[in-house]
């Protein structure tokens, strides 16, 4: 997933970014309401995470404006309040769920399956590719029963070529769905990055070209006939 944490305290915003990128996650640090605005309005995020309490622009009115611009993002909402009129105001201004502080990595880990479980695009619980299979539950990836060891970066290219099995992915597309704003990347980096994925899958016994090239343009899987 691509996320979005609208929070203003760094000492929950960094290890919490941290430990959801260790979850095989993208994540994006807005420190305000203005700027998380600003950044949702200038890429698609899967989910955002929303403070409550943020200067400049607070989470209920941020929430509001994003669903007034239609926004499809999962909106979780993270807050110290815990009474139900305030978890009641949260969700009436379009949040899909309410977790409250201070919690544990591992709940909102959790919470966040359950999001993608419930949203209308329900995604299958183990995306497969001929011999190549990926469970996004477990974080697992095997090729003929043979398991890959990945690193966070490869996981999320593979997953994002799985979900999208027919298409050209161009090098623009991976990189804004897969690489925060304030990383100096570019094509070398991703040409790395498949290098290495295609090695690691050759060696658990795949065919060369399971990912190709299309030269001038991207990559994509490839097709059973090639």
């Amino acid at each position: 997933m691509k996320i979005l944490l609208v929070e203003d305290d760094d000492r929950i915003a960094k290890p919490l970014a941290e430990g959801l990128k260790n979850e095989h996650h993208v994540v994006e640090i807005a420190r305000d309401g203005i700027e998380g605005w600003e950044y949702a309005q200038g890429a698609e995020f899967d989910l955002i995470l929303l403070d409550l309490m943020l200067p400049k622009l607070d989470g209920i009115t941020l929430c509001k404006r994003l669903r007034e611009a239609k926004s499809k993002a999962l909106i979780l909402m993270l807050t110290a309040k815990d009474t139900t009129d305030d978890k009641v105001i949260g969700l009436d201004a379009g949040a899909d769920d309410y977790l409250v502080k201070p919690f544990k990595l591992k709940e909102l880990a959790a919470r966040i399956r359950a999001l993608s479980r419930r949203c209308h695009e329900l995604k299958p619980k183990i995306l497969s590719y001929q011999q190549l299979q990926l469970n996004p539950s477990t974080g697992e990836v095997t090729y003929d029963s043979n398991l890959l060891s990945l690193t966070p970066k490869e996981y999320l290219i593979l997953e994002y070529f799985l979900r999208h099995p027919k298409q050209i992915l161009t090098r623009t597309a991976i990189l804004d769905k897969l690489w925060e704003f304030d990383k100096s990347s570019g094509e070398g980096t991703i040409k790395t990055h498949i290098t290495n994925l295609r090695q690691k899958l050759k060696a658990a016994g795949s065919r060369n070209n399971l990912i190709e090239t299309v030269y001038g343009v991207g990559y994509r899987l490839g097709s059973l006939e090639n």
